[in-house]
């Protein structure tokens, strides 16, 4: 199924993907800032034989953008979530989140735990705490906010490096960098506003991180386990940042499945 698209009067809705059982129970995957549903689609096939598995653009990515690439916002998490509600339409959900999806997962389970069954989050920013290292690629991205595609551009160096941006064609550069306002902007709504408090979620969770990533996303998936009733804290080894798209399997095995098992 595919559902929301931009419309010819230029309005900009969802673009949203489903995949498995229509009757099985339903997990949604969310992307992190500067990815799109395309980055969790390796996850999604390990996944959509047994489960009913939904992807989304988020608002500013991707597909979900008017016909000049560009999305209006506003992009703050209240606005997320909602996003995420309209593709759950209902349906209670797992919630897997990586890294920004993170938050819009543990917002969501914060406030509308009755559509919530369990999270997965990986690698997600807790950028609001004083202890968050002012020199990530998001710190930057945000410091560039007065021109926003060249924040996009500066953040993709960072995290694929100087040699695959420059190999990526003109047009998916040019689209990356529009999409520099929808990462702008959301990344400095999460440094100034507290998008849940742990003693909110109050659903089955993992947290994971990988054993190639950075020291700071790793504590930041431990003190969310330590703060969260029941949760538990995964390391995956040989994984960095984007381990659902290099590690699908390792990924569903260490973190989704375990957590499905515990939910029965």
């Amino acid at each position: 199924m595919t559902a929301g698209a931009t419309g010819a009067d230029g309005v900009v809705s969802l673009w949203a993907d489903e995949a498995g059982p229509v009757d099985a129970p339903l997990i949604a995957l969310i992307h992190g800032s500067m990815d799109r549903s395309s980055g969790m689609l390796k996850l999604g096939r390990r996944l959509d034989t047994t489960h009913r598995v939904a992807r989304y653009d988020r608002r500013g990515y991707g597909r979900s953008v008017d016909a000049h690439g560009r999305h209006p916002g506003p992009f703050d998490m209240g606005h997320q979530v909602a996003d995420l509600l309209e593709v759950l339409a209902g349906r209670p959900a797992v919630l897997v989140g990586h890294s920004y999806g993170g938050n819009v997962a543990l917002a969501t389970a914060a406030h509308h735990p009755h559509l919530v069954r369990g999270v997965v989050v990986y690698e997600t920013p807790l950028s609001w705490e004083p202890w968050w290292p002012g020199n990530t690629a998001g710190a930057a991205a945000v410091a560039s906010g007065s021109d926003p595609e060249v924040a996009a551009e500066r953040f993709m160096r960072r995290m694929i490096g100087d040699e695959r941006w420059e190999a990526l064609p003109d047009r998916t550069r040019a689209t990356r960098r529009l999409e520099g306002a929808a990462m702008v902007a959301e990344l400095a709504d999460l440094r100034q506003q507290v998008p849940w408090r742990p003693e909110d979620v109050r659903v089955p969770l993992a947290a994971g991180y990988g054993s190639g990533g950075a020291a700071h996303h790793a504590r930041a998936m431990r003190q969310v386990a330590e703060q969260v009733a029941g949760a538990v804290v995964v390391e995956l080894e040989g994984c960095r940042h984007d381990a659902p798209l290099s590690h699908p399997a390792l990924f569903a095995d260490r973190l989704v499945l375990p957590l499905l098992a515990r939910l029965g």
